[in-house]
């Protein structure tokens, strides 16, 4: 059985999907485009901005369940263009911390945005805690 989780501080599309949904010790964030939450607008034109935005929302929908960035284990991203692969390398390791989550980073059609984000969080897991063998 899962836990729907929403909140109406990210945005909201009127699409049959869930924002995020607890099952076990994980969360499943839906994907998040670089939309402003309040005015469903598209952030910025570069995929710098956008992709922070994802982000953004995806920290947003990950607070309502109490849980942070911290917590990802997993994401896979959507770019719509193969030459912002490295603007989106850069703008992600800004946001994202060390050790980074495992990640999937696809180059496709996604219509008129330049990157879709989705995640899923170990919500069992303290924030920073390394499984890393010492």
């Amino acid at each position: 059985m899962s836990k729907h989780i929403h909140t109406n501080l990210a945005p909201e599309f009127p699409l049959p999907f869930s924002q995020a949904l607890r099952a076990g010790d994980f969360v499943y964030v839906s994907g998040q485009v670089g939309v402003d939450p309040a005015t469903r607008e598209v952030v910025g034109e570069t995929i710098e901005e956008q992709t922070v935005q994802c982000l953004r929302n995806i920290e947003i929908i990950l607070e309502a369940a109490g849980l942070s960035l911290d917590h990802i284990v997993k994401i896979n991203a959507f770019l719509s263009r193969q030459e912002d692969f490295p603007g989106y390398n850069r703008a992600y390791e800004n946001v994202m911390k060390k050790p980074f989550p495992a990640r999937t980073s696809i180059g496709c059609s996604i219509g008129s945005y330049l990157v879709e984000i989705d995640a899923i969080a170990y919500a069992a897991a303290r924030c920073g805690e390394s499984f890393e063998n010492e």
